[in-house]
């Protein structure tokens, strides 16, 4: 009688220990259990991804009761706020694509978790739960019990190392030595010399020859084993199949001349194919990491954050430069870029950029805050508690919440022909083998080889990628910080571009201020200044900067009223900073209405105002003109139309200027634009312009040293590369065109390759040392092109 397999596992299961439920095998009641709490939930198509996927829980009682401890879990918990707690897990048994579909649908499962995200190469999970409803214990027991127990370390935690799996070194170890030893063994083989010692122990150096190349073949080439059994069990062929099919044949074949001494067979083939693969396999996975690190800790964001000396002078001083104990400042709207505890007596923070959620939490002095929440109203100071994560930053900026739907063009193409490429390719091989079968043996097997192995799509599915990752970081160094690489794609379909005017097309760092009213107090200019120290608005920045300094002291009530002004309280006294309709002054005329300025009121009475000569932003003219060739330029605003003479002076007159718009109405504005069918880029400066900025197909909000970040962008700009921005366009479009000429380079050398090798001149030696030779072929091809156009004068 035949073996029977587990239909949850896949183990084989003896016959006296099957357990029968529901028309199915189980080889245990773990087994069973599990499949039958994914069966009450409506689960089932979990089988449908991969037959077999799952593991045997393990019994684990007991094993979890530390995460009950508060200290502890205070040390694995990612954010926790109220009822909201986040997260990550290390999950070891992620293998395949039944277990993300399990693992995002968890909510389904087990009541109180709301989003479960999978990083597939990481095998991690990141759960965002409601702690009222469910625990952390609670979860990992729930993830226990279908199979998916996960790692917890709390040394990998307050260290925040993580396991590094060497396998792949170790492997490629392996191969070398075999491959080394192989080659030598086998050189006397080469030469057909008829000498007695060695015709005499030819037998013995062949035996040593198959016995070193036994680790290799077992050990050295299991995964590509591994990866062509899960693909044939779940129906989709991919490109380790033939590599697979390729090595166990030459095995078969090599074997076979050797106890049949008909000679030493293909296993230095065999052994320089197997590593020459590993090293294409390590070159590629370092190609990888290489372009994480530059996105993750290099292209850091230009924000900056101010923090407070202990002389009480304030200093902006960029965020990955935070360190443990630093006291800082955080304004109206201002991200809390770190974790720490709130100095100050109370705080409004909104954490819907984390949670989704968007009510404000109010905290108290001495209450932990967490990195990711969003300071709203009066000023306040925290003490940094751990140094800045950049990779966190990161992860909230490409949070779910913000994503938009984009055309992921070129990831399908990669898709599309990797699916079709297997079949092709195994066609390819059998008809070239059957051909050659009849004529020469020898020959048949190097071509059924040589096809298998040279035919790689390594180099096709890595040029977008690469591609992207490469113009990615060569943006990054030049201060263009992008949120993902498909936000490249993205610019490079853009048509019309619609600006900001106060922050983006004008500076805050050089304006020409005047007074025009009645003499303010020394008493009232300092109420004045610390109302505007925790404003976040360009003008209200201009105008704190340029105010003499003055004492702080501290701001009973703040409240900053978008599009409109400031509303403050200190002790008795009410300020009010803003429009001349907010302010509800005396002025009458309708030019001075126009002019851009800030009026003052002080206890219901009207003082007067600080006017503004706005300083445009140096290369302003000529951008405007270079981009006027290609795209739609419009200029939005939210001020008056007081300085609409002047811009239509200094701008190409075919450029819409529109002005007294709110926030509301600049999102309608783009609305409006993508329906007429443009692709619409919005720059903005990340305040009021947020909702535009999320709206747009690409969204770029302009830094200029404050800590402003919103993660509704899709990039974000350091002013002072505002003039390029004509030449990151162009950057953006030649990516695409380095990447079709990728593509066409990689497929042809495909077909070369594969002419080579079905007429019989290719060895397979040859095809395993070309085959990572294309995929560097195509890399450095890549980096070429992207240095080479990024290092051009395209008009910067």
């Amino acid at each position: 009688m035949s073996a029977q397999n587990c239909f949850h596992c896949g183990l084989a299961i003896d016959e006296n220990e099957e357990i029968h439920f529901d028309e199915k095998l189980f080889c245990c009641a773990g087994c069973k259990t599990v499949y039958e709490i994914f069966s009450s939930h409506d689960l089932t198509s979990y089988y449908d991804f991969q037959k077999s996927p799952g593991a045997t829980p393990q019994d684990i009682k007991g094993k979890y009761d530390f995460l009950e401890n508060e200290a502890i879990l205070s040390k694995i918990l990612e954010f926790q706020e109220g009822d909201t707690a986040i997260v990550s897990l290390n999950i070891p048994h992620i293998h395949c694509s039944s277990c993300i579909w399990i693992l995002e649908n968890l909510n389904r499962i087990q009541p109180g978790i709301s989003i479960s995200q999978v990083n597939f190469p990481e095998k991690k999970v990141r759960i965002t739960y409601n702690s009222n409803i469910v625990s952390l214990k609670t979860i990992v027991y729930t993830l226990s019990s279908i199979g998916y127990e996960p790692y917890i370390s709390l040394e990998n935690y307050e260290t925040g190392k993580s396991n590094i799996d060497r396998s792949l070194t170790y492997k490629l170890g392996v191969a070398f030595f075999c491959f080394g030893n192989i080659m030598l063994l086998s050189f006397p083989e080469y030469f057909e010399i008829k000498e007695f010692w060695l015709d005499n122990y030819k037998p013995f150096f062949r035996g040593l020859i198959f016995i070193l190349a036994l680790p290799s073949f077992l050990y050295s080439a299991s995964g590509y084993y591994v990866s062509a059994y899960k693909s044939i069990k779940s129906g989709m062929l991919n490109i380790d199949i033939p590599i697979a099919l390729g090595l166990i044949v030459m095995f078969i074949r090599s074997t076979y001349d050797i106890f049949m001494n008909y000679g030493s067979g293909f296993f230095d083939s065999l052994a320089s194919l197997v590593f020459f693969m590993l090293l294409g396999k390590m070159f590629q996975i370092k190609t990888y990491s290489f372009l994480s690190f530059e996105r993750d800790f290099k292209s850091y964001f230009p924000i900056a954050v101010t923090r407070i000396n202990s002389d009480l002078s304030e200093e902006s001083l960029p965020i990955y430069d935070v360190e443990k104990g630093n006291r800082l400042l955080i304004r109206n709207q201002e991200l809390i870029p770190v974790d720490g505890i709130l100095i100050s007596e109370s705080a409004e923070i909104d954490y819907s950029f984390v949670t989704g959620e968007a009510v404000p939490i109010t905290k108290k002095s001495g209450d932990k805050i967490f990195a990711g929440g969003k300071q709203i109203g009066k000023i306040i100071e925290m003490e940094v508690l751990h140094s800045v994560s950049q990779s966190y930053l990161t992860q909230l900026w490409s949070n779910d919440i913000f994503q938009k739907n984009v055309d992921q063009k070129h990831k399908t193409i990669t898709d599309a022909i990797s699916r079709y490429f297997t079949p092709i390719l195994l066609l390819i091989a059998f008809g070239g083998f059957g051909y050659w079968i009849f004529i020469d043996a020898n020959t048949a097997f190097n071509v059924f080889t040589a096809v298998l192995i040279v035919a790689c799509p390594c180099a096709l599915a890595l040029t977008a990628p690469f591609t992207f990752g490469n113009i990615l970081r060569i943006l990054g160094k030049q201060k263009l910080y992008l949120k993902n690489a498909l936000v490249i794609e993205q610019l490079a379909k853009v048509n019309t571009i619609v600006f900001d005017k106060t922050g983006t097309i004008t500076t805050n760092k050089k304006s020409n201020i005047a007074y025009e009213g009645k003499a303010i107090s020394d008493e009232d200019f300092i109420f004045i200044k610390n109302t505007l120290r925790a404003s976040n608005h360009p003008l209200s920045r201009m105008l704190y900067d340029f105010l003499p300094e003055e004492k702080k002291i501290k701001i009973d009530d703040f409240q900053e009223i978008t599009g409109k002004g400031i509303l403050a309280s200190i002790g008795n006294k009410k300020i009010k900073i803003g429009s001349a309709k907010f302010v509800e002054s005396a002025v009458t005329d309708a030019l001075e209405i126009k002019r851009t300025s800030l009026h003052i009121e002080i206890d219901s009475l009207y003082y007067g105002k600080f006017v503004f000569e706005n300083q445009y932003r140096e290369g302003l003219e000529k951008l405007f003109a270079t981009l006027n060739t290609d795209y739609q330029i419009k200029v939005l605003s939210g001020d008056n139309d007081g300085e609409k003479d002047h811009l239509e002076a200094l701008l190409p007159k075919n450029i819409e200027l529109i002005f007294n718009q709110k926030p509301e109405q600049k999102l309608d504005f783009i609305k409006k634009l993508q329906e007429k069918g443009q692709n619409v880029m919005m720059v903005g400066d990340g305040l009021n312009d947020a909702g535009a900025l999320a709206q747009s197909n690409v969204g770029i909000s302009i830094s200029e040293n404050v800590n402003v970040f919103s993660p509704a962008c899709d990039v974000i700009l350091d002013a002072s590369q505002f003039s390029r921005l004509s030449y990151f366009l162009k950057l953006s479009r030649k990516a695409i065109f380095i990447i079709k000429m990728s593509f066409a380079l990689s497929l042809l050398y495909n077909v070369i390759g594969l002419a080579f090798a079905v007429t019989g001149n290719l060895l397979p030696l040859v095809a395993a040392i070309i085959m990572p030779l294309s995929t560097i072929t195509i890399v450095s091809f890549v980096t070429f092109m992207s240095n080479y156009f990024s290092n051009r004068k395209l008009n910067s």
